[in-house]
């Protein structure tokens, strides 16, 4: 059974959206802030990195009058607005929370700073770090890595829609079967689209483990976290 003491949690924009492509979904929100809130309770010291897909999305910017950096540094404020939201949803259910953010807004949120997120994770304070890395051309898959090397992490928890990794896009391939467990070479190799190359390089040199599973299944974060459950995909150094 895995025992995982520090998660970081990293949420695509789209699973906020709920049923919707866009926007902020205030059910799904809190649906998914009550699991996250129950892992804390458990004593889990919890992590999180939130895309903004939901709001903007800078990489699909392809020519026109707006650049790609450009683009990403609006995404990136994607996230803060993901971020405080989430913020309030898990304080109204108790939850100590604080926002960092790689881009200075100190009326809105703490900057990044390692140590001071360390130290609220040990006081049992759920921790959002939003704006990405703070430069463009990185995505928030890339920070949740980093972000996860920076803390120490036990594992990079990436919550999806899906199940987990499949050997082709099961939204095309009906016979797509998924893979409950793959080498981070494998993954790089196979140029599997659920992280970015550069995410699971570092997660491989750091040798931090990536969970990939459909947050909007109920119980998931409990499965795999609190009961060490084998649910959607793992990514790991070695075969076993």
């Amino acid at each position: 059974m895995a025992s995982y003491r520090r998660v970081l949690l990293k949420l695509s924009g789209e699973v906020l959206a709920g049923d919707s492509t866009f926007g902020l979904d205030m059910n799904a929100i809190r649906k998914i802030c009550r699991e996250i809130a129950a892992l804390s309770e458990h004593g889990l010291e919890i992590a999180m990195v939130v895309g903004g897909g939901n709001i903007f999305r800078g990489s699909q910017i392809e020519g026109g009058d707006l650049d790609r950096a450009q683009g990403d540094y609006m995404g990136m404020l994607g996230t803060v607005i993901n971020s405080l939201a989430l913020q309030n949803v898990l304080e109204r259910l108790g939850v100590p929370t604080r926002v960092q953010t790689a881009i200075e807004m100190r009326e809105l949120a703490e900057p990044f700073i390692r140590r001071k997120a360390l130290r609220h994770l040990e006081k049992g304070r759920i921790v959002i770090f939003a704006a990405g890395t703070g430069s463009p051309f990185f995505s928030t898959d890339t920070a949740a890595a980093l972000r996860a090397a920076e803390i120490s992490a036990d594992c990079l928890l990436k919550a999806t829609k899906v199940d987990g990794i499949y050997d082709k896009d099961p939204a095309k391939n009906p016979d797509a079967k998924m893979l409950p467990r793959i080498t981070y070479l494998e993954a790089l190799q196979k140029q599997l689209k659920i992280m970015d190359a550069a995410a699971f390089s570092l997660c491989m040199e750091n040798r931090i483990p990536i969970l990939v599973a459909n947050i909007l299944k109920e119980g998931t974060l409990r499965d795999i976290l609190i009961l060490g459950k084998q649910v959607g995909t793992i990514v790991h150094l070695e075969k076993e």
